[in-house]
C-alpha cells in the first residue's frame, strides 16, 4: 500500500534525525559524544519533582483534563504571563499542549490555509519548515540581519503571518525592545498575524527578554493582530522529556487549536500539567545559568586561536553557531565525517538555512565530556585545513 502524498515527500527534522543517528550508535556499543541538540545535564526543579510528587500521593488515577489543560494550571500560567511577561490574558486564552512543537503545529494550522505564505528568518529552527511542508505553506525567507529594520520585514513581501523566535535559536540574538515595536508596526500595517516562539525566554546572558505581546499599547491590540505566544519548559527548566509548553493566543484562535489538539492527543498528562506549573513558578533558573555561561565561555576560549572557525559569544539560548566558511561550505559532509571519523554529532548549518555554519548543543554530559568533544571537532577539522588524512 503506497503511502498518502502529502506524506510522501516529507523528510525526519534533521535535528532529531542527527539525535537518533548518534543514540543509534551509543546503542550499538558506540562511545559518542552528542553535540547536535541540546539536553540539560541538570535535573528538573525540585518543586518540580515535588509537585509530581505530592499529586501521586494524592491521587493514584490521574484523571483526563480539559482538552486546553486543567483551569488550576491554566490559572497559574495566567500569573506567571502576568507578573513575569506584562501580558493580562483570561484563562481562556491559554492552552497547554505537549510540547512547543505542537502549539505551533496547531497555531499555524488554525490560522492558514493551504497555499498561504509565511516568513520565516535564516537560520531557522528546522521545525517551523516542516510544519509548514505537512500544512501546504509557502515558506518566505531573508536572512536574520544583526539589527532588524522596517526594510527586513518589507523583503518578506506579502504574507499571512511571521514565525519569530525569540531569543533566536541558533543564533542566540535576543530582540530588542526597538526590533519588536517594528515588527509590531509591520504586522498591523500589514494585517500579518504574529507567532512567537519564546521557549528560550529565561536562557538569557545579555540584554532583555521582552515579549513582543506585552509591547501593544491597547490591551486589546495583540488580540487584534493575532498574536500567538508559546512557551516551553523543556529548555528554561531542563524538562526535554516532559513534552509540555503552552500558547498564548486570542479566545478564538485557542478555541480552534482546540479543535486540532481534541482529535490528535486531547489534553496534555496530567502529571506534564503539574509540573508546568510548579516549573513556571520558580522564575529564572539562575543556578543553570552560571553553569550554561561557564561551559559556553569555556568552549569559546578553547576555539578563539582556531583560524578556521568564526564564533561570537551568543547573548541567549544552550547553542553555540560557528562559521566555518574559511574551511569548507559543505557542512553536511562535514558532519557526517565527524560522526563518522570522531565519533562527534553536531548540527550542519545547512539543516538550518545557512550552509558553511554549525551548531554545538553545550549544555550535555559533563565539562570533561564536552570538551573533548569541542577537541576532537578542531583536531578533525585542522587535518581537513592542512590535507592529513
Amino acid at each position: 500500500m503506497n503511502i498518502s502524498n502529502r506524506i510522501a515527500h516529507s523528510r525526519p527534522l534533521a535535528t532529531t534525525a542527527m539525535h537518533g543517528r548518534a543514540e543509534a550508535l551509543r546503542n550499538a556499543g558506540e562511545q559518542v559524544i552528542d553535540l547536535s541538540i541540546a539536553i540539560s545535564h541538570f535535573p528538573a526543579p525540585a518543586a518540580v519533582l515535588d509537585a509530581v510528587s505530592a499529586a501521586l500521593g494524592k491521587q493514584r488515577t490521574m484523571p483526563y483534563t480539559e482538552v486546553g489543560g486543567a483551569l488550576r494550571v491554566r490559572e497559574a500560567l495566567r500569573a506567571k504571563l502576568g507578573s513575569e511577561n506584562g501580558i493580562a490574558a483570561s484563562v481562556d486564552e491559554i492552552i497547554v499542549t505537549n510540547g512547543c512543537k505542537q502549539a505551533y503545529y496547531q497555531a499555524l494550522y488554525a490560522m492558514t490555509d493551504p497555499g498561504d505564505r509565511i516568513a520565516v528568518f535564516r537560520p531557522y529552527w528546522p521545525a517551523y519548515l516542516a510544519t509548514a511542508e505537512l500544512l501546504g505553506l509557502e515558506v518566505v525567507m531573508t536572512d536574520l540581519p544583526d539589527t532588524l529594520t522596517p526594510a527586513t520585514l518589507a523583503a518578506f513581501g506579502k504574507v499571512k503571518a511571521l514565525v519569530l523566535n525569540n531569543p533566536h535559536n541558533p543564533s542566540g540574538k535576543v530582540f530588542t525592545r526597538a526590533e519588536l515595536e517594528h515588527i509590531l508596526d509591520w504586522a498591523a500595517a500589514g494585517g500579518v498575524h504574529l507567532i512567537v516562539d519564546e521557549s528560550y525566554e529565561h536562557l538569557i546572558f545579555d540584554g532583555e527578554h521582552v515579549s513582543l505581546a506585552s509591547l501593544c499599547q491597547d490591551e486589546r491590540a495583540w488580540r487584534d493582530i493575532g498574536i500567538v505566544t508559546m512557551f516551553s519548559a523543556s529548555q528554561s527548566y531542563a524538562m526535554m522529556g516532559w513534552r509540555v509548553g503552552f500558547a498564548l493566543a486570542p479566545q478564538h484562535i485557542v478555541k480552534a487549536m482546540q479543535n486540532v489538539q481534541g482529535p490528535i492527543t486531547a489534553a496534555a498528562p496530567h502529571l506534564s500539567q503539574v509540573a508546568a506549573a510548579a516549573a513556571f513558578a520558580t522564575g529564572a533558573p539562575h543556578e543553570m545559568m552560571r553553569d550554561y555561561r561557564l561551559r559556553r565561555d569555556l568552549v569559546l576560549h578553547h576555539l578563539a586561536e582556531v583560524p578556521w572557525i568564526g564564533m561570537q559569544a551568543p547573548a541567549s539560548g544552550p547553542y553555540l553557531w560557528g562559521d566555518v566558511r574559511a574551511l569548507t561550505m559543505d557542512t553536511v559532509g562535514f558532519a557526517e565525517r565527524l560522526i563518522e571519523q570522531q565519533r562527534v554529532a553536531l548540527m550542519p548549518g545547512d539543516a538550518l538555512g545557512v550552509p558553511g555554519f554549525i551548531r554545538i548543543g553545550y549544555i550535555s554530559d559533563d565539562h570533561a565530556t564536552l570538551m573533548e568533544g569541542v577537541r576532537r571537532i578542531v583536531d578533525f577539522g585542522e587535518r581537513l585545513r592542512t590535507g592529513t588524512p
